[in-house]
């Protein structure tokens, strides 16, 4: 399985980013993300379920439809959910703002963030 497929089934299948960061140390290849980031990203995620776990599951709903709906950009699809994640609690962001915006790539034609 290369770096990217098991990044994609950690992200979705809501495994521990934590966990993906130890299981990437034994894949020769480099990811998006450092560790620091990934770690920072499943802290927001645990916040998310325990402070606001409707946006939590609304968060999961719209990339589950962009994955449904598959452009053809699966490589982005999971990036750009931990990228949406990991500005979430920063510069007075909610999380119904970041969700919103996130949500908004459903209407776009080629649902990617850049």
């Amino acid at each position: 399985m290369i770096l990217i497929e098991l990044f994609t089934d950690y992200v979705v299948h809501r495994k521990s980013l934590k966990e993906y960061v130890e299981v990437r140390k034994t894949i020769n290849e480099r990811g998006e993300f450092n560790d620091a980031k990934l770690i920072q990203a499943q802290e927001h995620l645990d916040k998310l379920k325990v402070e606001t776990p409707q946006i939590y599951e609304k968060m999961y709903d719209v990339l589950n439809e962009i994955i449904k709906r598959d452009a053809g950009h699966k490589v982005e699809y999971p990036l750009d959910f931990v990228r949406a994640i990991l500005h979430m609690y920063k510069n007075h962001k909610t999380p119904e703002s970041i969700y919103e915006e996130y949500k908004s790539i459903l209407e776009h034609e080629f649902q990617t963030l850049n």
